[in-house]
């Protein structure tokens, strides 16, 4: 519990701080407050949650700033948010839309946001555990919630920010380098080294209670090392000498939550058996895994390929691989129907369109699909092939039409 005077003289330097903070790139992502809703940002630390915040919160006409990570706030409870809706009204007036940054630090936070939805109050909240948050908030705002998910910047936003055109040079800088805000200004990799021990530390295994972190450092550091390809948790398990199958799934879970990494399953039409085959995993941006690990900067394939992934996360939820013999790298899912097929492949060459057209052609066929796309460094061509139409396109000219 926090006496009143804390609060407040923490609100008025957060809200000196927004004030005078650059308000950075602008982000493509566009939210409207309105209705009996909270709308709920997600997205891993240092993404640009908390600038993005302040982009939104300068447009309204009357707004209220709290982050609950500030160490000053060390003791929060439930009660202080009375004390806090308090102030606000006091400083500010009444009417305002309420901004709370890494809520879900605070036990039953839930509470109060229903609270104040009940209120027909404007509330908009932000934090970096997905599943966590659509949790509790499925628990306490069922249906009264919106969700909007937040990445290190795209490549456009990597252009607006480093004004540059799209050119296959500026795509390499944005390749190599990633999207994390803050390391492309400063492209220090120690902004990406405590990004991971801060996830880790702070979002797992103080969260979670887990004291071997050695174990978990080993698991991500293995992912991110190997995104675009398979792995199954008992080939974790026995890999890193792991008592326990379901302890390789929890991390897992906790690293996909706090969204470091991503996994897709294997198609099928059956859940029961999505669950069995082994998945693929994809980390959340090329230049933390560059940063992270010695060996992903190693196979341009691969980084191209979780490039083209996140291309698409950002797009739709429902992504899969596809094997049949061949394997074909992404098919997506819309109202319970696949309606693409995508192959990546960083040079098209006589050596490898063979593979590639195969993979997307067997999964066309399969699903019914009358074209397909191969995803590219820098090439680009289009062809009919056995009735399919199969477009080639460079991975930063498909990036720009986000």
């Amino acid at each position: 519990m926090l006496t009143k005077e804390t609060l407040k003289e923490v609100i008025l330097s957060q809200r000196a701080y927004l004030d005078r903070a650059d308000l950075g790139t602008l982000r493509q992502k566009e939210i409207t407050i309105g209705g009996s809703f909270a709308i709920l940002i997600t997205g891993i630390r240092r993404c640009g949650k908390s600038t993005f915040l302040n982009q939104v919160l300068k447009k309204q006409k009357k707004g209220y700033y709290l982050n609950l990570e500030d160490p000053r706030l060390e003791g929060f409870e439930l009660s202080d948010f009375n004390k806090v809706e308090t102030i606000l009204n006091e400083i500010y007036g009444v009417g305002g839309v309420y901004f709370f940054d890494e809520i879900q630090n605070i036990e039953k936070w839930e509470k109060f946001v229903r609270y104040l939805i009940d209120k027909k109050e404007k509330v908009v909240i932000t934090g970096s555990n997905a599943s966590l948050l659509s949790r509790e908030l499925g628990t306490k705002l069922t249906g009264r919630h919106l969700q909007l998910e937040l990445f290190p910047f795209s490549y456009q936003e990597f252009l607006d920010l480093k004004k540059k055109s799209p050119s296959v040079d500026s795509f390499e800088e944005y390749f190599n380098l990633g999207g994390f805000p803050e390391y492309l200004k400063k492209e220090d990799p120690a902004i990406l080294h405590e990004l991971l021990s801060d996830v880790v530390m702070k979002d797992i295994a103080i969260r979670f209670g887990i004291k071997n972190t050695n174990m978990l450092n080993k698991i991500v550091i293995y992912l991110i090392s190997n995104a675009g390809k398979e792995f199954s948790y008992n080939s974790i398990k026995n890999m890193l000498e792991i008592k326990s199958v379901q302890s390789v799934i929890d991390y897992v879970s906790y690293l996909e939550n706090t969204y470091l990494i991503f996994t897709i399953p294997r198609f099928s039409y059956s859940y029961k058996q999505q669950q069995v085959n082994p998945k693929k995993v994809y980390s959340i941006d090329n230049g933390f895994s560059s940063s992270n690990s010695a060996s992903f900067s190693q196979d341009k394939g691969k980084m191209l390929e979780n490039m083209a992934f996140l291309g698409l996360r950002r797009r739709f939820r429902d992504i899969f691989y596809f094997q049949d013999k061949v394997e074909c790298d992404f098919v997506i899912k819309e109202k319970e129907k696949i309606t693409k097929a995508i192959q990546v492949c960083f040079d098209f060459n006589e050596e490898t369109k063979g593979r590639e057209i195969k993979g997307l052609l067997t999964a066309l066929k399969y699903f019914n699909l009358k074209e397909g796309l191969i995803l590219t460094y820098n090439q680009e061509d289009e062809f009919l092939l056995e009735g399919k139409k199969v477009i080639i396109q460079p991975v930063w000219k498909w990036l720009l039409e986000e």
